[in-house]
């Protein structure tokens, strides 16, 4: 069997890629998290009795621990996604995504260029390190464009500098040590595991709650949404045919301004789980104070990857979105119990 290690696969996209993962049968994860406050036990629940699926808590900072695992398991290849990835927390604290997204990625590469030296040649020629990064690092666009692959980076925020820096990194081992690596850009992921700080279901938790939907600025900051497991299933594609070296752009082609966003879900909610007064959860949207630095508009040109790996985005905006507020509706008690306490939705990043 082939043997995967993922970094962060407790995490909200790198659960969903384990259990996408895990639906080969030929295949063994081994995850590795830190089990920070938004990745959770919780979202590899059904996993525990998967002998195939292998998990370790801990930092991909310790060196030594990754370099055990990584002695004793033997993977093929290595899937990259552990990172802090809140914009409004790298606001109030920025440090944290230093070390992780960039010291952390650094730590990893040291560790996995001094494995991949002393495999045997066919087995250190098959083998990859894919690095998951975000469009936020090519910064903001105006009306009318697309970040591809070539695109100048402009961070905008702690956040997106520290995964530039880590994408810098990751790029520079490929060129002076030879190490096969593959970087993936993604743009908005949406889907099941998410943690409620995140748009999406922090809006069905809130509208559920009665309580107000706060959409920041006058709402027209655009972004690019991909259901989670379309993105899962083209980090597969990479990783398989992916050309090392090389910079692939993950999008869905569905752009949303942000108050179009929290107005389908509420469209969704009416439908799905209609108010007792029989009105809208339209009417709890109100507006706040903007981000800092708030970005104008993502947009993805996903065209290099789609006609080189042959993948493109199985769900539109409106099937990922039908199934993911179902999804919450249903696990309304799994987000629950992934609130540790220390979160209770309050507005984060304001200074």
């Amino acid at each position: 069997m082939n043997t995967i290690l993922v970094t962060g696969g407790a995490g909200f996209i790198g659960s969903n890629l384990v259990h996408c993962l895990l639906n080969q049968e030929d295949m063994i994860v081994v995850n590795l998290d830190k089990l920070t406050y938004a990745g959770n036990l919780e979202s590899l629940r059904d996993l525990a009795d998967n002998k195939r699926h292998i998990f370790i808590q801990g930092d991909i900072n310790d060196r030594e621990l990754v370099r055990d695992i990584l002695k004793k398991y033997h993977p093929l290849a290595v899937m990259h996604l552990a990172a802090e990835s809140h914009v409004d927390r790298s606001i109030d604290g920025p440090g944290e995504f230093i070390r992780t997204n960039t010291l952390g990625t650094f730590n990893l590469l040291e560790v996995v260029r001094a494995f991949r030296d002393e495999l045997e040649p066919d087995e250190r020629e098959a083998f990859r390190f894919l690095h998951v990064s975000t469009d936020e690092v090519y910064g903001s666009l105006g009306s009318e464009g697309y970040f591809t692959e070539v695109s100048r980076y402009q961070p905008n925020s702690p956040y997106s500098a520290s995964k530039a820096a880590s994408d810098h990194f990751v790029r520079a081992y490929f060129h002076t040590y030879g190490l096969p690596v593959l970087i993936t850009n993604c743009s908005n992921n949406f889907g099941p595991y998410q943690f409620p700080e995140k748009l999406i279901p922090l809006m069905i938790m809130n509208a559920l709650e009665g309580k107000a939907l706060p959409v920041y600025g006058t709402g027209e900051n655009v972004r690019d949404w991909l259901y989670v497991t379309d993105h899962c299933e083209a980090l597969r594609q990479v990783l398989k045919c992916g050309r090392p070296g090389e910079v692939y752009n993950i999008g869905g082609n569905s752009e949303r301004k942000n108050l179009t966003v929290v107005g389908d879900i509420c469209g969704w909610l009416d439908e799905m789980r209609p108010k007792a007064d029989g009105g809208s959860y339209r009417e709890q949207i109100q507006f706040v104070q903007d981000r800092p630095g708030h970005d104008l508009r993502y947009a993805m040109d996903a065209g290099k990857i789609m006609r080189e790996l042959d993948w493109k985005p199985t769900e539109t905006f409106a099937s990922g979105m039908r199934k993911t507020v179902q999804w919450y509706l249903e696990n309304l008690e799994w987000c629950r119990r992934v609130q540790d306490g220390s979160y209770q939705r309050e507005r984060l990043g304001t200074i």
